[in-house]
């Protein structure tokens, strides 16, 4: 199975609960307010987990980033699902490849940059981002 075919699984994966089952097929991918060639889908957000977590895929174009920034609150969490980039965690510079898990504590500076094959991820926020 290719790495997209992976990503595709997620994207068209569904959240199993014990009361309850969510398509991410239904969630529609929002661009992100900020970066350009950045899309979030939002899997679980602050209202669905009474604010103490959120999860998110994110798709980021070929040779597109996430710009250095910080969360004042939030413990953010990257598994990278298909696509290659490097990351830089607190001033270290990170291979992203699938299979890659990368932890940035609160107040942490950090960045994600796709390679030309883009870069796909599950991104899990504690307390949620939005």
């Amino acid at each position: 199975m290719s790495n997209n075919s992976v990503f595709e699984s997620f994207n068209n994966g569904q959240l199993c609960l014990p009361t309850s089952k969510k398509s991410f097929m239904e969630i529609e991918w929002s661009r992100h307010p900020v970066f350009d060639g950045v899309e979030l889908k939002h899997i679980l957000t602050a209202k669905d987990t009474n604010g103490q977590f959120s999860y998110h895929l994110v798709r980021i174009a070929p040779n597109c980033s996430i710009k250095n920034h910080i969360h004042e609150t939030q413990l953010e969490t990257h598994e990278v699902i298909a696509g290659t980039g490097t990351c830089v965690n607190d001033g270290v510079h990170l291979e992203y490849i699938p299979g890659t898990i990368s932890i940035y504590p609160a107040k942490i500076p950090h960045e994600v940059n796709a390679n030309e094959d883009g870069l796909f991820l599950f991104a899990k926020f504690f307390p949620a981002l939005c």
